[in-house]
């Protein structure tokens, strides 16, 4: 299937979700990422859940890299430059949901790409070659270009991975990992 194809398909497999269903297959992939290698690092980006999207609910990955003192980092996303800036999440940090209801930080300390890494990353599909299909805007791909070739790259999918995704482009940066309620997938 093409991007466009897989798109609609999840789309409509997000809609079916029950609010039940979200929290209980968020907590249990929040569960999942417990087990992995990567909490020796210091900088973790992670997207906060667009709840009308019916995302995966980051509020139980919050609560763990807090418990283990990690430094989380947030974005806020420019529509006119496609661009995203990245922000320390603190106390003090005023978080409003934006036009596209995108929860984003107000005010912050910035946060340079070339520290981050680590980069929980939305999505809408994932192949079994960690290609992903997000919402067709860009931001994650120019986001993820931008890291560091080591940042690890860990896509969170309610989801299990599509056999392939026909219609990838050299410039979309493929996932590390991906992590589903019953599998925690890797890639390269």
């Amino acid at each position: 299937m093409d991007k466009k194809e897989i798109r609609k398909k999840y789309k409509e497999l997000r809609k079916l979700l029950l609010p039940n269903d979200l929290e209980e297959k968020s907590l249990v992939i929040a569960n999942q990422l417990i087990q992995m290698a990567i909490w020796d690092k210091t900088y973790y980006h992670l997207f906060l859940t667009i709840d009308e999207l019916k995302e995966v609910d980051t509020e139980f990955i919050l609560q763990i890299l807090s418990g283990k003192d990690k430094e989380i980092v947030i974005a806020k996303s420019d529509f006119q430059t496609r661009k995203m800036s990245h922000f320390l999440l603190t106390d003090n940090t005023k978080i409003k949901k934006n036009e596209y209801n995108i929860p984003e930080p107000v005010n912050g300390l910035e946060v340079p790409v070339s520290m981050i890494e680590v980069v929980f990353v939305p999505l809408l599909a994932f192949d079994k070659k960690g290609h992903r299909v997000g919402y067709g805007k860009g931001f994650y791909d120019q986001f993820l270009a931008e890291c560091k070739p080591e940042t690890i790259k860990i896509g969170l999918s309610f989801f299990e991975a599509e056999n392939q995704i026909e219609d990838v482009f050299e410039s979309d940066v493929q996932l590390d990992y991906c992590v589903t309620p019953s599998k925690i997938y890797t890639f390269n």
